[in-house]
C-alpha cells in the first residue's frame, strides 16, 4: 500500500503519476491532503475552465463533474485510466483519496512525488480554493 502526501503538488502531474502506479503495479494507493493540490495558471482562466465543465450537460443526462477537492482528483485519475476494461475499473477501485489526513494514516509512512512537486512562486490555485467556488458545502 502507497500513501501519498499531495501537499504542493501539481494535478496532473500527481494524476499520470499515480495512474500509472495503479496499473503497473496492482498495489492500493492512498492520497492525503486533496484540497492541498495545486492547478497551475491564471487563476481566472482555472476557475473559468472549471466552472464549465460543472456547467456542461442536464441533471438527467450528464456529464456529472464533481465540486469536491477529492472527488476532482479521483476523476482526474481515472480518466487517465481505462475505465471501460476490466483492469482499469479495479485500479480505480485501488484508488482512495482523502481531503485532509485522516487520524489513521498518522503513523504510516508517507511519500512524496518529487516529479510532481510545484516550484512556481505565483500563479496557481488549489483544489480546496476551487471546490469553495464551485459550491462544496463544507
Amino acid at each position: 500500500m502507497m500513501v501519498i502526501d499531495a501537499d504542493n503538488a501539481v494535478y496532473g502531474r500527481l494524476s499520470t503519476f499515480v495512474a500509472k502506479k495503479l496499473l503497473e503495479g496492482g498495489e492500493e494507493v492512498t492520497i492525503l491532503n486533496a484540497d492541498k493540490v495545486v492547478v497551475t495558471g491564471s487563476r481566472d482562466f482555472i476557475i473559468n475552465r472549471f466552472r464549465e465543465r460543472r456547467e456542461i450537460g442536464s441533471v438527467r443526462k450528464g456529464p456529472y463533474y464533481p465540486k469536491t477537492s477529492r472527488e476532482i482528483l479521483r476523476r482526474s485519475i481515472g480518466d487517465m485510466l481505462p475505465k471501460k476494461k476490466t483492469r482499469g475499473k479495479e485500479a480505480l477501485h485501488r484508488c482512495k483519496v482523502y481531503s485532509g489526513f485522516p487520524e489513521a494514516f498518522k503513523g504510516a509512512q508517507v511519500v512524496r512525488v518529487e516529479k510532481a512537486m510545484n516550484r512556481k512562486v505565483n500563479g496557481f490555485v488549489t483544489l480546496g480554493e476551487i471546490s469553495r467556488l464551485l459550491g462544496q458545502k463544507v
